[in-house]
């Protein structure tokens, strides 16, 4: 707080401003200008604004990971995203322990490399779950063998074929897992003195918990910083024909197989009779040969058919759908 004048001040000061002996401009010019620290070592080049679409990009990967690895470790898997910062690579690299789980990932159609860092003991808990463990970490970190990289390079190939859809509002990528190293000094993807931002995510498999930190060097971004602002990208979305979802989901459900099945009739036979069935007995059915036949999808029953040939091959014929009402 400033200091508080008195009365006899405040007269003599109006007076001298009157008078002419102080000028009031000159005292503003006087004033103190704020200055502002540049670190020309650390260029400010991600903004609040590109940290935060990235953290609603990798928002949406941590949803696909949740719903995606499951199927494959069979445990529940959460996923957060925790933080979100720029930083030199060097920094990134001095702080990643030994040994570490890298994935070096080419993000073509933009230049240059993405890591996928993953905590020891997720890997472990991983490696314990596909070889059909509880999903235990080690007490003690210790180095990975040629079968646990391999198994880690699987689930590191899901992790990095899920990074398409998100990025999709922003650019159409195609990214592949390169390789992976557990020493940061073959990882020198960029110039240690290059910016980065580091998006950090917490997952945890059942127990065990850990990080995962994607480093996006800015090198490989900036051709489509511009699109890495909130606005762009809602707006992206948006403009999203609802159609095209409608004719993705008609196009995977088009290739999930269905079992089908043709009833041709049914008999009952005591258990005597079935012990000594031989090669060439007759089992007489309870339909007629020119009676339609029961086909199932699933359990559901679905068409009415006629039994016949194809070729060499027996076959029926749709006659009928039968309908839910019915």
């Amino acid at each position: 707080m400033g200091e508080v004048l008195s009365q006899n001040e405040i007269d003599n000061l109006l007076q001298a401003l009157s008078s002419g002996e102080l000028d009031a401009d000159e005292m503003k010019e006087k004033e103190e200008k704020q200055v502002k620290y540049y670190d020309f070592a650390r260029p400010a080049k991600f903004s609040k604004e590109h940290l935060r679409t990235l953290e609603i990009v990798f928002e949406h990967f941590g949803r696909l990971l949740s719903t995606n690895l499951p199927a494959y470790l069979r445990k529940n898997i959460q996923v957060e995203v925790v933080n979100s910062e720029a930083l030199t690579y060097q920094e990134f690299s001095n702080a990643l322990a030994n040994p570490v789980i890298l994935g070096i990932v080419d993000f073509s159609p933009l230049n240059g490399h993405i890591v996928l860092e993953l905590a020891p003991n997720l890997g472990f808990a991983m490696i314990d779950r596909m070889l059909g463990g509880e999903g235990t970490a080690l007490e003690k970190a210790r180095e990975f063998s040629e079968i646990e990289l391999t198994i880690i390079e699987r689930i590191m190939n899901i992790c990095v074929n899920l990074l398409r859809e998100p990025w999709k509002n922003v650019v159409d990528i195609s990214p592949r897992l390169e390789r992976i190293e557990t020493n940061s000094q073959f990882a020198q993807i960029i110039s240690p003195s290059e910016m980065i931002a580091i998006i950090t995510i917490n997952m945890k498999i059942g127990e065990v918990e850990g990080f995962m930190n994607i480093c996006l060097p800015y090198l490989t971004l900036e051709h489509v910083m511009d699109r890495l602002n909130t606005k762009y990208w809602f707006s992206s979305i948006q403009n999203q024909d609802d159609k095209a979802y409608c004719d993705a989901i008609g196009t995977l459900i088009s290739k999930s197989n269905m079992p089908i099945k043709a009833v041709l009739g049914k008999s009952s036979i005591t258990v005597n009779d079935f012990a000594h069935l031989q090669c060439g007995d007759i089992i007489r059915l309870d339909r007629k040969v020119d009676e339609e036949l029961k086909v199932y999808v699933g359990n559901i029953e679905k068409f009415a058919a006629l039994p016949g040939a194809s070729g060499d091959k027996y076959a029926v014929r749709i006659t009928s759908v039968i309908r839910e009402e019915q």
